[in-house]
Parts: C-alpha cells; sequence; structure tokens
C-alpha cells in the first residue's frame, strides 16, 4: 500500500495542542473530580456552542459568492478546524479518565501516606518548605502548585510518609526532600492567573 495513506503511528493524541501533556503508555488519565468537570465543561461549550456558531456563519459566507477571497469563510472552516481538532482531544482524554477524589482518603488508615490527590508540604535540605498538589497531566497548574503524577517530583513522593524523607534527581543533582504533612482536600479548578 501507498505510504501515503497510511498511519506512521498509532498515536491517540494526533490531536494533542503542541506541548500537551502526554500520558505514559497504557495508562488511565487519572484527574480530579475538579479537573474532570473542567475538560468537561470546555467540551459542552464547544459542541453546543462554539461549533453550532461557526458552522452558521460558514453556511452564511458560503452563500455570499466567491469562497476564495471570502475572510468568513476561510477564517471560520479553519476555526471550525481547530474546534472539531480539540473536541476530538477532550473526547479521547475524557473517555480515558479515571476520577479519583482527593476527599475520599481522608480519615483512612493511608492519610499520612501520598498518593494521588495529596497536597504535600515538603522542606529541601536549606529550610526551604514548598507545597505541591499532585493532579492529573490536564489539571498542571504551577502556579497553585498543582503537579502532574507522573512528574518527578510526584514519583519521588507518592506512597512516601508525613516525616519520611525522599530524594529528587534534577539536573542540577539530587536533591533531599522531607515530607512534612500530608492533606487530602478538594482542589480548586478554573485558571490561576485569568487566562481561560
Amino acid at each position: 500500500m501507498n505510504k501515503a495513506f497510511t498511519r506512521e503511528t498509532d498515536d491517540a493524541d494526533d490531536d494533542a495542542p503542541e506541548g500537551a501533556p502526554v500520558l505514559p503508555a497504557g495508562t488511565r488519565n487519572y484527574m480530579t473530580p475538579g479537573g474532570f468537570a473542567k475538560l468537561k465543561g470546555e467540551l459542552d461549550h464547544l459542541v453546543s456552542a462554539e461549533r453550532p456558531e461557526l458552522v452558521a456563519t460558514i453556511a452564511w459566507a458560503a452563500g455570499n459568492g466567491d469562497r476564495s477571497e471570502n475572510g468568513d469563510y476561510i477564517y471560520g472552516k479553519k476555526r471550525l478546524r481547530e474546534v472539531d481538532r480539540r473536541i476530538r482531544f477532550l473526547v479521547r482524554r475524557l473517555d480515558r479518565a479515571e476520577v479519583v477524589d482527593p476527599a475520599a482518603r481522608t480519615g483512612g488508615d493511608d492519610e499520612d501516606r501520598v498518593y494521588f490527590g495529596a497536597t504535600v508540604e515538603v522542606v529541601n535540605s536549606r529550610g526551604e518548605p514548598r507545597t505541591v498538589s499532585i493532579v492529573g497531566v490536564d489539571e498542571i497548574d504551577t502556579a497553585r502548585g498543582y503537579i502532574s503524577w507522573v512528574s518527578p517530583m510526584a514519583r519521588a513522593l507518592i506512597k512516601a510518609r508525613e516525616g519520611d524523607t525522599v530524594t529528587l534527581q534534577t539536573p542540577a543533582g539530587a536533591e533531599e526532600l522531607e515530607i512534612a504533612a500530608v492533606r487530602y482536600l478538594p482542589l480548586l479548578t478554573g485558571p490561576s492567573d485569568g487566562r481561560g
């Protein structure tokens, strides 16, 4: 078969935006209830509001004659492709989603152990504290301290207990982090810096 008609890879994230976080092969897309609601809300808005408006604009512009010089038509078709790509990406991510509620761990035997959804306060060897929350790959927000469960820091912390010291491998070398506190709280969603 001609190579022009075959796919080079079977990558399910062909429609992923540039720079979108990648899920490890064969894993579920773990996310908090807030992260799932945010992605589902974006998908619902695209499908029920933005896409129908674009289709109506394109149909109107197509009826105006010459499409080769019709800016509304050309821009509308381009934007429709972008919206459709984002819809496919969101549908795939939500289909692979496994929602994990961090608040469900409260009161359990392992409440002092770090798992997905934990908010962890660590102190480095210089005595500098830092608080991070371990969330899904689609929920990363460094301004809030939300780190992905597949990040090196999260991997170093997962399954450790409050009071343990873990070693984080950084480009600058190994860094010792003491786990000062582990909490399981509902996490906020939405932008932290005013961006959509």
